[in-house]
């Protein structure tokens, strides 16, 4: 399983910076080509999101970690919201490019099922960050239609399961093949869940993809 990799946004000069103790350095200030601003608002935010416990990012902080205002912000996203939407975006075409290649290679279906699931986990697991947003813990007190966002990335999640589980030699040979189909997609995406909020909750200690192949072996027994 090793399609996931640590995932980054279009790089950029002068879009990268370092944090010190307190993570209050700034991103170092350099004339950006078009576009790339936009770019660097997001990789701060994600960055930014990486400490564990840390308060709920506000568009001051988040500019002052750039060395920009918080107009500069403003002309690039219309709200908040719009940068987390961003970040949605980032993780939605991470995500579903992969498990589409998955799905579409000739192979055993619960195999494939098994490398969804690992690649969700290992994105997560480099990414924490993201992981934040995908469990919603980044969203708190946000705009709701970003939770309801990322409801809807899960519940794709769930029918792409269930699309390649189907062609499984157990569920092709169980007498209720539907009822078990779907049973398991569930089972598995809340595990995913699971995982993701163990992780999350642990400050990053909890990795999401640890005794991975043996808990999956249980699932789909």
């Amino acid at each position: 399983m090793s399609e996931a990799s640590k995932s980054q946004f279009p790089s950029e000069e002068g879009a990268s910076g370092h944090d010190d103790a307190k993570g209050e350095t700034p991103m170092p200030k350099t004339r950006l080509k078009p576009g790339e601003r936009r770019v660097q608002i997001l990789q701060a935010l994600a960055m930014m999101l990486e400490r564990p416990g840390a308060d709920r990012i506000t568009t001051a902080s988040l500019a002052s970690q750039i060395g920009v205002s918080e107009a500069a912000l403003y002309r690039h996203f219309a709200s908040k919201a719009q940068m987390f939407e961003g970040l949605i975006d980032f993780i939605e075409q991470s995500i579903y490019g992969l498990l589409t290649q998955i799905a579409e290679k000739e192979g055993d279906a619960t195999v494939k099922a098994q490398r969804m699931v690992g690649v969700l986990l290992q994105f997560a697991e480099k990414n924490p960050g993201m992981s934040r947003v995908m469990v919603g813990d980044a969203l708190i007190l946000e705009h709701d239609r970003l939770n309801q966002r990322m409801n809807h990335f899960f519940d794709r999640i769930e029918s792409s399961l269930r699309q390649v589980l189907k062609e499984s030699e157990k569920v092709r040979s169980s007498a209720t093949p539907t009822v078990l189909n779907n049973q398991w997609a569930s089972l598995m995406t809340t595990f995913v869940m699971g995982r993701l909020h163990r992780f999350v909750r642990s400050g990053f200690k909890k990795m999401p993809t640890e005794h991975l192949e043996a808990n999956l072996a249980v699932l789909l027994s």
